[in-house]
């Protein structure tokens, strides 16, 4: 490019071409990334049942079936897929680090869809656009915080990310799927049920569907795979589901009544309204969740022509986006059992639909830096104050650090210890432990002699304690803060 041609650019595109402006973008990424959840705990988002799963694979071998502890929350027992806590274990067997074991599988996998999302964007819609795909994916309320939490949900959406972007691959280039393209989308449909469980299909099939219905065109490409890897991957997961029916008694009602069918029979997360992920993502993707709102207003309008009309005009790669986001985001909206954290992989194909209205409206483009740099201060604002100096401010992390405590003085004064039924399940991984026990079971291995030491929730100190003969409470007391109510924790040993 000679000068001539550099000097009809808008001051604008040469800016977001510079080396320099990505390699900002990528640091202050990795750098919320890795800090948005400090100091490290587990005492939201059941981070603990997820994280369980893998501690009992390691502790007690059970690799394919799990069981979540009965909290005074809690009293079902819960198995869910295995194929995150297994890179978890593999991933503690490695580093012998818990803290890092847990989270491993979400950081790699946030690592994982920022890379893909910016290569998928590159090809479809120019470098340009895939900045800002990038920055829509990183700098919003939503993303950093499930970066590095102990659960599903980010390896989920880099699957059907993936899903998506193959998809989206075919859509635009018109090819006709191959015997390899169909193994790939095979596996990846295995590895998505393995993850989350059938949920999986909820964000691919009403796309393709929703696709082939609305997108007339005498030529239009084919965006569907054909039945056999779909019916591969149902089939591997019903012999997982089988085989946990038969062998465990309580599979049936935990896994398949209470965790799959009750999400669409029940509202245990709470009676919310249809409209609640649409709310949600106002807010949890700002501000590009506003900016895709705006563009396409101001784009239909400038078009001057009906809206079916204009909609005719969109290009396949648009309208499979537009499908494969919409029709997520509605199935999930009409399943009655709601909570935020699941409407996630919604997210990226609405970070490629931002690269798509980006090269549409390329004069506009200041609209977009103005979105990106509005996003870093507010991502960076909210996670830096809200999150990381409240976090150690209210001493969020105050039950890990009891439990560190715990451990230092139980392998100094050679205790052993057990933990009685509380309402945190976080508390057991902590202290090291895969169950609770509850009152009686306790105090009977306290009179057997088959404990030094007890770690008791405050509130059932007065009918535990005068039943513990020689009982003494250490100077060992956390206090957790949830919900302006309080929840507090002691040890009791041997006088």
């Amino acid at each position: 490019m000679d000068a001539s041609d550099s000097s009809r650019i808008p001051a604008t595109l040469l800016v977001i071409r510079r080396r320099s402006t990505w390699w900002i973008v990528g640091i202050l990424t990795a750098t919320i990334f890795a800090t948005a959840n400090l100091p490290w705990q587990l005492d939201e988002y059941s981070q603990e049942r997820q994280a369980l799963a893998s501690f009992q694979m390691i502790k007690d071998g059970r690799w394919l079936y799990q069981e979540a502890p009965r909290t005074r929350r809690e009293q079902r027992e819960a198995t869910k897929p295995p194929l995150v806590p297994w890179i978890s274990a593999a991933t503690y067997a490695v580093t012998r680090s818990w803290n890092f074991a847990w989270r491993f599988p979400s950081a790699l996998a946030a690592v994982c869809l920022a890379f893909a999302i910016v290569r998928v964007a590159k090809n479809a819609f120019g470098i340009e656009a895939a900045l800002f795909a990038l920055s829509a994916f990183a700098f919003n309320p939503f993303t950093p915080r499930l970066a590095t939490l102990a659960r599903t949900d980010m390896p989920l959406a880099l699957i059907v990310f993936l899903l998506g972007a193959q998809i989206l691959d075919k859509v635009r280039t018109n090819t006709p799927w191959t015997r390899r393209d169909r193994a790939i989308a095979c596996v990846l449909l295995t590895l998505g049920v393995f993850i989350k469980g059938p949920i999986v299909y909820g964000f691919i099939l009403p796309g393709i569907i929703a696709y082939r219905f609305f997108f007339r065109h005498p030529q239009r490409p084919n965006a569907w795979c054909g039945w056999w890897p779909w019916l591969v991957s149902l089939g591997i997961f019903l012999v997982w589901v089988i085989g946990g029916i038969v062998s465990r008694p309580d599979f049936y009602r935990d896994m398949i009544v209470h965790e799959f069918l009750g999400r669409f029979g029940t509202t245990e997360q709470g009676p919310h309204p249809f409209y609640f992920y649409l709310a949600n993502l106002l807010r949890k993707f700002a501000p590009w969740s506003e900016l895709l709102l705006l563009m396409s207003i101001l784009h239909f309008a400038q078009d001057r022509q009906p809206l079916r009309r204009a909609m005719h005009k969109l290009s396949p790669e648009t309208w499979w986006l537009l499908c494969w986001s919409l029709g997520g985001l509605i199935v999930m909206s009409i399943v009655p059992s709601k909570r935020i954290d699941r409407i996630f992989p919604v997210v990226p194909p609405l970070c490629l639909l931002v690269a798509a209205q980006f090269t549409s409206m390329k004069s506009r483009a200041r609209w977009f830096v103005l979105a990106l740099l509005l996003s870093i201060l507010l991502t960076t604002s909210y996670f830096g104050y809200a999150k990381i100096y409240r976090g150690y401010r209210d001493h969020r992390d105050s039950l890990a650090i009891f439990g560190k405590d715990v451990r230092d003085a139980a392998r100094k004064n050679h205790w052993r210890y057990e933990v009685v039924t509380a309402h945190d399940g976080g508390l057991l991984l902590y202290l090291d432990r895969t169950q609770f026990i509850d009152a009686e079971r306790a105090i009977a291995m306290w009179d057997a002699g088959e404990v030094d030491a007890l770690v008791i929730e405050t509130i059932d100190l007065p009918q535990v304690q005068p039943r513990l003969r020689g009982a003494t409470i250490l100077d060992l007391r956390a206090t957790e803060h949830i919900d302006e109510k309080q929840r507090s924790y002691v040890v009791v040993t041997r006088g």
